[in-house]
């Protein structure tokens, strides 16, 4: 069920029903201490961490009349599609802190990105800060607000608009905006922060299509570059919610922009080289995809235990046995294995499995325009040979 900061009086006469027939009610302190007197269940709070807890308290509840509270909306980001993975719930819900926002603001709610920084890290920001954009920060804590002020001055989004509603629906709502560059105001814990994205003259700006600027990375050479970047993700054809492996993981690139492409695609960066792997963390928390998962080893043996992939990216250890192998057997059917070759001995290794396999084989090759003397002259890159195939549906 849900509450809001306005408790017991905002809620309607069907919630309240269910809370007087209940036997059990369980929650967070603030939101059982939001209870009238003649709510006479048991009153439970959760234990920390949550999740672990679950199975055990709902095995003690067997056979009761259990209601759990929730803040807001339970299904938005909320306990509710958590209980659903290990029982059968009702959801009576209350608008939620987006909507509530949205309502203040007089915001279009569909057009508004949505960050929840509740156990997550702030940095997912970075992929949806883009001139004009409106976002909504669901904040952790009280600091909230000033880590988002901090990440925008340091994007170049300094002069972006700010507003922190706090305690919202509540007798102590209050709303306080100011400029994200130079933000000092004090807010309660339980707020929503609206962000208003201005672009400042020294403002980054980071596209969501693939093909960022290779200089975005921090990386020492191993690099998928921009222009083969950018072919090579759409090659593997992210969609919302598949998993990506991006074996010989390099600078992360293409893990990153994977994930970059929709909130709900994921990926995992196996790299062996432990500089690299911290470089990718790096890389991919300043690019709004703090999630991306590294894992810190050699494939095949590194690829294990890992989950089914959706899509295979093989950019490093092309040549190394048994590693284009892992790939094809662990993808599930209907995915898609990319691999990209440089040199002639990885080259050759891919043109014999295309033998076997079937997919697609192109060569890119890609040349800029530089200095020479004192004229400008064609440079080439370092050509690659890229096999795609697909894996038949079963």
């Amino acid at each position: 069920m849900g509450i809001g900061a306005d408790g017991w009086a905002g809620l309607t006469d069907p919630a309240r029903d269910a809370l007087a027939r209940a036997d059990v009610i369980v929650g967070g302190a603030r939101q059982l201490g939001l209870l009238p007197e003649e709510v006479k269940a048991e009153l439970v709070e959760w234990p920390s961490p949550l999740l672990p807890a679950i199975p055990g308290f709902l095995d003690t509840h067997r056979g009761r009349d259990v209601c759990v509270l929730a803040s807001g909306d339970p299904v938005f980001y909320g306990i509710g599609t958590t209980l659903s993975r290990f029982t059968e719930v009702r959801v009576l819900p209350h608008p939620s802190s987006a909507s509530l926002a949205c309502a203040r603001l007089g915001w279009a709610l569909q057009d508004v990105e949505i960050v929840s920084a509740v156990a997550r890290p702030v940095a997912r920001l970075h992929a949806v800060v883009h001139p004009g954009a409106r976002v909504l920060v669901l904040s952790e804590n009280a600091s909230t607000p000033a880590a988002v002020a901090s990440l925008l001055t340091a994007r170049g989004f300094g002069e972006s608009v700010m507003t922190v509603l706090t305690d919202l629906g509540g007798p102590g709502e209050r709303v306080d905006t100011g400029i994200a560059d130079g933000w000092s105001a004090e807010v309660g814990a339980l707020n929503v922060v609206a962000v208003e994205c201005v672009a400042g003259a020294d403002a980054r700006r980071l596209p969501r299509c693939p093909g960022l600027p290779d200089d975005v990375y921090e990386h020492d050479g191993q690099i998928t570059k921009r222009e083969i970047r950018a072919v090579t993700i759409a090659a593997l054809g992210p969609e919302p919610g598949q998993l990506l492996w991006d074996i010989g993981g390099g600078s992360g690139s293409i893990g990153i922009e994977w994930m970059r492409s929709h909130p709900l695609c994921r990926a995992i960066a196996v790299e062996p080289n432990e500089d690299r792997a911290a470089r990718i963390s790096r890389n991919a928390s300043r690019l709004g995809v703090p999630d991306l998962r590294v894992v810190s080893g050699f494939a095949p043996d590194a690829l294990a235990d890992l989950p089914e992939p959706d899509a295979v990216f093989v950019g490093g250890g092309v040549t190394v046995e048994g590693v284009i192998a892992a790939g094809w057997a662990a993808l599930k059917p209907g995915g898609r294995l990319v691999v990209n070759a440089v040199t002639l001995e990885s080259e050759a290794l891919v043109t014999r499995w295309r033998a076997d396999l079937g997919g697609e084989l192109i060569r890119l090759a890609v040349s800029r325009a530089a200095p020479l003397g004192g004229f400008t002259a064609w440079r080439p890159t370092l050509p690659v040979t890229q096999w795609t195939v697909q894996k038949e549906d079963t």
